[in-house]
């Protein structure tokens, strides 16, 4: 069985910053891209970064040149790095994964969520 836990969230000042991580654990075969997706209050879940197996990375633009993503294969682990956090930042962030179970075909797999609020 596959899961993904996510940790890291909390509460920060605007300004601030937060480190997520997230970390794949099963019987995993190979983990294609990973990523990070955030829902707000209200809100639909929206994109937010994308890490390839190769590196190739993508950002949602309103956190580009704040927020950076990365991975450790070896750890099966992706990250989020996020600085000079704003309130319009506050969410749920979730982590996925797509990969290949032994013996299952590809899917992508979703962690629990970890909430991020900014505030003063």
């Amino acid at each position: 069985q596959v899961q993904l836990v996510e940790s890291g969230g909390g509460l920060v000042q605007p300004g601030g910053s937060l480190r997520l991580s997230c970390a794949a654990s099963g019987s995993i075969l190979s983990i294609d891209g990973m990523g990070w997706y955030r829902q707000a209050p209200g809100k639909q879940r929206e994109w937010v970064a994308t890490i390839t197996s190769g590196g190739s990375i993508l950002y949602t633009g309103s956190v580009k040149g704040r927020f950076t993503i990365s991975r450790d294969n070896a750890k099966n682990t992706v990250y989020l790095q996020m600085n000079s956090l704003k309130p319009e930042d506050t969410a749920v962030y979730y982590c996925n994964a797509d990969l290949r179970p032994y013996g299952l075909a590809r899917n992508r797999y979703w962690g629990q969520g970890t909430q991020v609020t900014v505030s003063s």
